[in-house]
């Protein structure tokens, strides 16, 4: 009984050490120099890096409001996609890339609370009718955006300090630097969510209002008020996010469903309300779609992205509740 309840534990270590040591052999079997695969090793380690904070950033407003506030909200996607969308639009038409992020994050912020309000509210704890509802509103945003802005892929510049490379200081490697900023960045959403659930009234009272709403109402705190708080926090992220991806990655119909499915596993992974397990979930999803898509032999390349569901269910078959949830 015991060998059985650790043996999805033990398999899914053993994936783990194997896919390191086959990583390990392809990068530096031919010696650490600069004749051997290690450049390549770096750049790639670092394009998983960094779109592993592009995936914290979004993927941490679907944590507050999926994880914490358990609202379904898969319109996450979309806000992700229109709050890039919008930023493209502002600049195009003579803002600059720092005012039209932080505008097209506020947007995308009150659309959410408007969402919230008038959709969402009156179906609290009804997963079901809140996923039908967000299925509908992101449906009905994916056909606007298309009506409006296209079918055709589109990037943002990144802002003039932001759009040159900066030196790694090994290998004589240069990389972007805003990709280097997007990890920074990625850090500061970290450690400013960390200190306002953990630290702050307004996170105690999300907490205390998920678990016990009638309780935390009788004594006096406006539950609605913050978890509107909670939900405009949540949208603002997501377009935040979409601003970023889309000037290091580009925007285009159907970057919302990738964005909306990275962020349920990236969730999934970590454990629903976890922010550190949103943290290592995007990491891990970020280092394995960049460094199978090289890594892997060459004739099952095409199949890299199997194996961000084998690592999904590697990490449930060993801990269902995931990495940081709760298992009772």
């Amino acid at each position: 009984m015991v060998l059985a309840r650790r043996a999805p534990g033990v398999v899914a270590i053993g994936l783990l050490v194997f896919a390191v040591a086959w990583v390990a052999s392809k990068a530096f079997g031919k010696g650490f120099g600069l004749t051997g695969n290690g450049p390549q090793f770096v750049i790639v380690a670092l394009n998983g890096l960094s779109l592993a904070a592009l995936y914290f950033i979004t993927a941490s407003g679907f944590t507050l409001v999926f994880g914490l506030m358990r609202v379904v909200n898969m319109a996450h996607g979309a806000l992700y996609l229109l709050g890039g969308y919008l930023a493209l639009d502002l600049i195009d038409h003579g803002l600059g890339w720092w005012p039209a992020a932080l505008l097209a994050a506020i947007g995308c912020g009150a659309l959410g609370l408007a969402m919230q309000q008038l959709l969402l509210r009156w179906n609290q704890g009804q997963d079901l009718r809140q996923a039908l509802i967000t299925i509908a509103v992101a449906m009905i945003l994916a056909d606007q955006m298309i009506v409006r802005f296209g079918g055709e892929p589109k990037t943002i510049t990144p802002p003039p300090a932001l759009a040159g490379s900066v030196s790694l200081g090994v290998y004589q490697l240069q990389y972007p630097a805003f990709r280097v900023f997007i990890m920074g960045a990625a850090v500061a959403v970290a450690a400013l969510l960390w200190v306002l659930i953990r630290h702050t009234r307004f996170g105690m009272v999300i907490r205390a209002g998920v678990d016990d709403r009638g309780m935390t109402s009788a004594l006096g705190v406006n539950v609605q008020l913050v978890f509107a708080g909670a939900f405009f926090l949540g949208a603002l992220l997501a377009g935040l996010g979409g601003v970023f991806g889309g000037t290091v990655l580009s925007l285009a119909p159907g970057e919302d469903d990738k964005f909306l499915l990275s962020s349920l596993v990236v969730v999934i992974i970590g454990g629903l309300g976890s922010l550190q397990g949103a943290a290592v979930g995007a990491l891990a999803l970020g280092l394995v779609e960049q460094l199978s898509a090289v890594y892997l032999p060459s004739a099952y390349t095409n199949y890299s992205v199997l194996l961000t569901f084998v690592l999904l269910v590697a990490v449930l078959a060993a801990r269902p509740a995931g990495l940081f949830g709760r298992t009772a």
